[in-house]
This record gives C-alpha cells, sequence and structure tokens, in this order.
C-alpha cells in the first residue's frame, strides 16, 4: 500500500448502536442475528490463535499513551517529509485502539475497555478532519473500536466519538456531491473515492444512520459503475499499471460492503446494467492472486510519484507483485462469500489476527 500499514477494516456495523437510539438522528435497528465479527465471551472455551494473538499484543500496549493529533497527512509525501513521520506515528493509535477493544470483548478485563475510553477521548477532543481520504482511511479502525465499546463508553466519550463520526460521514458526503457529474476529476472515480465510500459507509453502519447509509449505498454503485469495468478490472490499474493499486482499490469497497451486511443488503454482487461488480473485480484479480498470472508492477504509471516513491527506495513499486500482499483483501471478500476462502488461506494461512479473533456468519 502507500503507507506503511494497510488500511484494514472490521466492518462490524453497528454492533451496540441500538443501546444509543435517542441520540441518533434517522436511526436503525440491525437484526438480531449479527453476522459479522462476535468475539468469544469469556469462559466460552478454548480462544483460537488468533484471540491469543490479540490478547498478547494488547497486553503489551496497556501502557501506550495516544498520541492524538488535529491534523495527519501522508498522501503524496516520502519519508521524512512535511508531518509526515508524525502522522505515521499517531496513526498507530488507531489499530491498537480495535486491538484494545478486541481484547476486552475476549476478555472482559476492564483494562483494555479504559484504554480504549482513553483513546476516544483523546482523539475525539483533537482530530480536526481534513477529508483527504488516502490520510484517514486508516481511521476505520478507530471506527472499529467505537463499535466495540460504544455501550459500554462512559456518555462523554460515546457522544464525542459519535459527533467525529457525524462529522466524516456528513462531510465526505459533501464533498462528494461537490463534483460534477460529467468530466469528474480521477479521484472522483479512482481509488480516492473507495476509500471515501468505505468512511461513509463505516461511518453510517456505527451511527446506525439509515440516510446516510442509503446515500452510502448509492455511492457505492456509482463507483461500481465509474471504477469497475464489465470484465472486472478496475481504472486504477490502466492508470498505475500496478496490482498494488488494484488491491488499495478493491478492499475499501469490500469493507464498506461488509459494514452493510448486518442491515440485509448485498453489495458484492450489486452489478451495473453492463455486468460490473465488485464479485467481478475479485474475480478478475484472483489469477493473479494465485499465481497463474504475474505482473511487472508500474512499468507504465501515468503518475510520477510513482516513481520517486521507486526512486526513495520505498519497497513495491517496481518488480514483481506480490501476491501475499492481497491477503487482507481476500480473507474479508471470504467474510461476505466463503467461495474466496481458497485464494485467502492460499495467500496466508491464517488471517490477520483480527479478523480471525472473531467468528463470522455466512
Amino acid at each position: 500500500m502507500p503507507r506503511g500499514s494497510i488500511a484494514l477494516s472490521l466492518a462490524i456495523a453497528a454492533l451496540f448502536t441500538a443501546t444509543a437510539t435517542a441520540q441518533m438522528r434517522g436511526t436503525m435497528t440491525p437484526p438480531r442475528a449479527i453476522t459479522l465479527c462476535q468475539p468469544k465471551a469469556p469462559g466460552a472455551g478454548e480462544q483460537n490463535a488468533s484471540a491469543k494473538q490479540v490478547l498478547a499484543a494488547a497486553e503489551k500496549h496497556l501502557d501506550d499513551q495516544p498520541h492524538a493529533l488535529a491534523h495527519v497527512h501522508t498522501e503524496g509525501t516520502l519519508p521524512h517529509q512535511g508531518i509526515r513521520d508524525q502522522s505515521i506515528e499517531a496513526e498507530r493509535d488507531w489499530p491498537l485502539m480495535r486491538q484494545a477493544a478486541l481484547a476486552w470483548r475476549l476478555s472482559a478485563d476492564a483494562r483494555y475497555l479504559h484504554q480504549v475510553d482513553a483513546y476516544l477521548a483523546a482523539w475525539s477532543n483533537t482530530y480536526q478532519p481534513d477529508f483527504n481520504p488516502i490520510d484517514e482511511t486508516n481511521l476505520d479502525g478507530l471506527i472499529d473500536a467505537y463499535v466495540l465499546t460504544s455501550a459500554a463508553l462512559p456518555a462523554s466519550t460515546r457522544d464525542g466519538t459519535r459527533a467525529l463520526l457525524r462529522k466524516l460521514g456528513d462531510g465526505y458526503i459533501a464533498r462528494i456531491h461537490a463534483f460534477p457529474t460529467e468530466h469528474k476529476p480521477g479521484t472522483a472515480t479512482n481509488n480516492w473515492q473507495s476509500h471515501r465510500i468505505k468512511l461513509v459507509t463505516l461511518a453510517a453502519a456505527a451511527l446506525g444512520d439509515q440516510a446516510m447509509l442509503k446515500t452510502a449505498h448509492e455511492l457505492f454503485e456509482r463507483q461500481v459503475a465509474d471504477n469497475i469495468k464489465p470484465d472486472g478490472e478496475v481504472i486504477d490499474f490502466a492508470e498505475r499499471d500496478a496490482l498494488h493499486y488494484v488491491v488499495y482499490d478493491l478492499q475499501p469497497l469490500v469493507a464498506a460492503a461488509l459494514a452493510a451486511k448486518p442491515f440485509g443488503d448485498d453489495w458484492l454482487r450489486y452489478a451495473t446494467p453492463q455486468g460490473a461488480s465488485l464479485a467481478k473485480a475479485l474475480d478478475w484479480l484472483r489469477p493473479y492472486a494465485e499465481g497463474s498470472r504475474t505482473h511487472q508492477e508500474f512499468v507504465h504509471t501515468r503518475v510520477k510519484f510513482d516513481r520517486d516513491r521507486e526512486q526513495a527506495g520505498e519497497k513495491g513499486y517496481s518488480g514483481p507483485w506480490d501476491p501475499k500482499t492481497a491477503a487482507p483483501l481476500y480473507w474479508l471478500a471470504a467474510q461476505l462469500d466463503d467461495g474466496y476462502l481458497p485464494v485467502a488461506q492460499r495467500l496466508s494461512p491464517a488471517p490477520p489476527d483480527w479478523i480471525g479473533a472473531c467468528s463470522y456468519g455466512q
């Protein structure tokens, strides 16, 4: 990925939203049978390896303190430029929050809940969104942490976090709607838009906001039409000549589809009249992920920054594509359709621990 960490999304989608209906606008209640992440309850039996990894890692970070910043910026920067280094350090808080939230759900140890509370309070009181989706895509870790713990958070932290999520969701929607309907700029249809849609969808699901989720669905359908060709190739591939950017484009769309799943929608298989769909895009990439096809990365990229990163020595900006970088994408896709499980397991025998720690329904 363009940054040091892969933008992952747990997409647990409103596990606790029904507890705060009085504070919601246009609320909706998820179905009784939550089909996505359900960490094992204390005493439910032997924990799996992923759960143990989550707990072990979380314990190592119990004494860490938040690094909340008002702004983060890494997009379009090389190492040590601007506030890149400070931003990367601060953004480590976001997956750490999710890890602590999962540890609390797995262990019922109040220390982890207190840590999530402290981190969410720090960020919701400090952060000012810039609405750059590349800088902010990893906020999914913060959103997941909120969803996993919201029913147990102090009202001040819950309200502050909800205000931040609403600002994110409404702000991204406003910026998307400001794009011209014709002759859209490239970032209105490429991976940037996929990340915007992910953030809107996760915010809507976490807030339980039916109107926002409906808008997110409409934006998702528009992005499928704008970004995915009928044969499944995404426009980012032609622009960057890199499977790296195919993964980076599809992963946020899969995360959005996961967030919508508990509300009864099947975004994976939505198809345009021309036949384009997220499922078809995943299938287009699959031969490369399975190794029957190979690709030399960025040979014909149209973006100068790709060359700059190669010259700066950043890994992955030349040479053959490494299929293992698609493992999180296919492990997430397998939560929507277990037909993707064989390719996920081929890429990585076990899922990322934050996925494997959960029990997913199909």
